[in-house]
This record gives C-alpha cells, sequence and structure tokens, in this order.
C-alpha cells in the first residue's frame, strides 16, 4: 500500500465533510472490491489505500493529527506497515457497511477481537432458486467454550486485568516528539490474561464443533448471490462478538430451461410438418404446462415469448419471461415409401424457383455473386 495522500486516494479537498469522505470511500470501496474486480489483481492494493485513507480521515483524533504532521503523525494507529488495519475480516467490514447483505441492513460490530467469517456453498436445482426454499446446512465453526462461557479462564476463576497495560490492551511509548500507542504485548490488547486456563478450550474461550442452521432461501436468487447470516460465523476470542456466515448460492444446470437473469431460454423442437404448416404444442415453464401455437412457415431459430413465465429478480423488479427457440428437426429413419413421398415434394418445391425457399435461393445467388467477382 502506498503512501499516497489520503485525501486524494479518495478524491475530496482537505476541507471535505464527513458526510463527503464517507460517500467517497462507498464508491470507491465497491469499485475495487478484489471480490468484483478478480482479474485485476492491481483492485487490492487500490482498496487497501481506500480503506486505510478512510480509516484515518473518518476518526477527528485521527484526522487532525494527519493534517498536522501527514504520515508520521498516523503510521502507528494503521497498525505500523502496509498491511495495517486491513486483516482477515477486512473484506467483511465493506460488505456489512457499503453492500450489506441481499436482506438489507450492515454489520453491529463489538469490541476487540471477532470472530472469523465463514463461507458455505450451497447448491440449489432451478426450481429451488426461482421459488425459494429453506434448507438445513451443517458446518464445523469453533464456538463460545460452555465451560468458562468464554473467559478461557477455569471454573471459579476470571480472568485478572493485564499489569503491564492495566486493562486498557495498548501501551504509549515515547519515541522523540511523537507519543507513540502501541499494543500491549502481555494481553495482546485483551486488557486482561488468563492465569489459570479452561482445561476445556485450554484458556481461548472457544471450542471446535459442528452445529446445524436453518437457512431460509429468497425466491429469485442466482449463482454467485451470497446470504448474510450475522453473528453465525467463528465465536470470537474470550467472550467478542462472533464472525458472520456467508452462504454462497451456485444453481446446477438445468435439463430444459438456461437462465439469464430474469429471462429463462428452452429450446422447442418441433416437426418438419408442423414447421410447414403450423399447429399447437404444448411448452413446460416452471409454473406447469401451456400451449404454444406454432403459425405456418416457422423457421429454426425463431423466438416466441411467453411473458411473465420467466423468474421475480430476488433484488426486486419486474417477473421475466421464458423464451421458446424453435428447432426444426428433420426426418431420420425414413422408409421407402416416405422417402419416395420426400422426393415428390421436393420435385413439386423445385418448380417454384425462389417462392418457396427465399433464403436458400438468396444464399445461392450471393454464392454466385462472389465467384463472379473473383474472377471478373
Amino acid at each position: 500500500m502506498t503512501k499516497e495522500d489520503f485525501y486524494d486516494t479518495l478524491g475530496v479537498s482537505r476541507n471535505a465533510s464527513d458526510g463527503e469522505i464517507k460517500k467517497a470511500y462507498r464508491r470507491l470501496a465497491m469499485k475495487h472490491h478484489p471480490d468484483r474486480n478478480e482479474n485485476n489483481p492491481s483492485a487490492e492494493d487500490k482498496f487497501k489505500n481506500v480503506k486505510a485513507a478512510y480509516e484515518i480521515l473518518s476518526d477527528p483524533k485521527k484526522r487532525s493529527a494527519y493534517d498536522q504532521f501527514g504520515h508520521a503523525g498516523v503510521d502507528q494507529s494503521m497498525g505500523g506497515g502496509a498491511g495495517g488495519g486491513f486483516g482477515a475480516d477486512s473484506f467483511g467490514d465493506v460488505f456489512g457497511d457499503v453492500f450489506g447483505d441481499i436482506f438489507g441492513g450492515g454489520r453491529q460490530r463489538g469490541g476487540g477481537q471477532r470472530g472469523a467469517d465463514l463461507r458455505y456453498n450451497l447448491e440449489l436445482n432451478l426450481e429451488e432458486a426461482v421459488s425459494g426454499t429453506e434448507v438445513q446446512i451443517r458446518i464445523p465453526s469453533l464456538v463460545t467454550c460452555t465451560d468458562c462461557r468464554g473467559s478461557g479462564a477455569k471454573k471459579g476463576s476470571s480472568p485478572i486485568t493485564c499489569s503491564t497495560c492495566h486493562g486498557h490492551g495498548n501501551v504509549r511509548m515515547q519515541q522523540g516528539f511523537f507519543s507513540i500507542q502501541q499494543t500491549c504485548p502481555t494481553c495482546q490488547g485483551k486488557g486482561k490474561t488468563v492465569k489459570d486456563p479452561c482445561r476445556a478450550c485450554h484458556g481461548k474461550g472457544r471450542v471446535q464443533e459442528h452445529k446445524t442452521l436453518s437457512v431460509k432461501i429468497p425466491p429469485g436468487v442466482d449463482t454467485d448471490d451470497r446470504i448474510r447470516l450475522a453473528g453465525e460465523g467463528e465465536a470470537g476470542e474470550h467472550g467478542t462478538p462472533s464472525g458472520d456466515l456467508y452462504v454462497q448460492v451456485s444453481v446446477r444446470e438445468h435439463q430444459i430451461f438456461t437462465r439469464d437473469g430474469a429471462n429463462l431460454y428452452c429450446e422447442v423442437p418441433i416437426s418438419f410438418p408442423t414447421a410447414c404448416i403450423g399447429g399447437e404444442l404444448g411448452v413446460p415453464t416452471l409454473s406447469g404446462k401451456v400451449k404454444l401455437k406454432i403459425p405456418p412457415e416457422t423457421q429454426t431459430g425463431k423466438l416466441f415469448r411467453l411473458r411473465g413465465k420467466g423468474v421475480k429478480p430476488v433484488r426486486g423488479g419486474s417477473v421475466g419471461d421464458l423464451l421458446c427457440r424453435i428447432k426444426v428437426e428433420t426426418p431420420v429413419r425414413l422408409t421407402k415409401e416416405q422417402k419416395d413421398l420426400i422426393e415428390e415434394l421436393n420435385s413439386s418445391l423445385s418448380g417454384g424457383g425462389s417462392q418457396h425457399s427465399p433464403q436458400a435461393h438468396s444464399w445461392v445467388d450471393g454464392v454466385k455473386q462472389f465467384f463472379d467477382d473473383l474472377t471478373g
């Protein structure tokens, strides 16, 4: 992460209001988030720069120090390096702050080091994704130790106040002109230490378990949609808040339908006679069978739109359509009698010139003109 001017990073003036800074951060965080720029390796660095700039300029004290002393006044508050302030949960912070989840709402933050976010890959069929469903999932996770209730201390005892930082979680060190605040090396910022560790969790305050959750899938989800279950990730250390669980949706291929946004597509084979003289056939939809009228002289590739037979998007909007693409099927395994009838039909059609096959004649004329131009 380069040490460029934080105001330039967010694209705001030095007298920008808090609202302007927050608005700029949200816009840029969404633009450069690595999940949205998988093929752009520089996006993560840009994202880190934007996040670091916002962390300083959104805090009145840090912003004042930065305005007065530049990067030298805030380097320690950023964790003392290029990766400062960007840990395992930083992506999750942006999803809570900027994107939210498909149900809306942001992350509720607690003090201390919160638990890690988890991801669960959920595969659905098309019918489940379109109509919505409820599924049970079982996941391994670190949960709060019941013996010590997350404190990490042996039963009958409690964590004690850290003797180094006196419960503050950080210590101040004087370096020349500046007073530097650093994480307490004894308690690692917790403010407390465990003298007699819990035997069940060995002082960690968490144990590994499997848990079963019920997940409601809203109608209209599609591949790559994520559903956030707040607080269902790993438990935080020593009673701090749990992380979130992100259920990543993947929709299996369907034997009949293909989905594109709110619309569904399907291929409908029809016989040669039906293509010639027209007819009516039953077409499947996700809500039942409907009748589709095929007009005479229908060609392969013709699209018929059945309005309102598609998908209602999960984020709102009108229901899509079902588009049926016609495929004229050539007869196979013909008997001699059938072949004779086809020959008779072909002879009858050939006498009409381009009247019965305008596309074929137009193509032949185009080919002839092409060769005439080459030899002429």
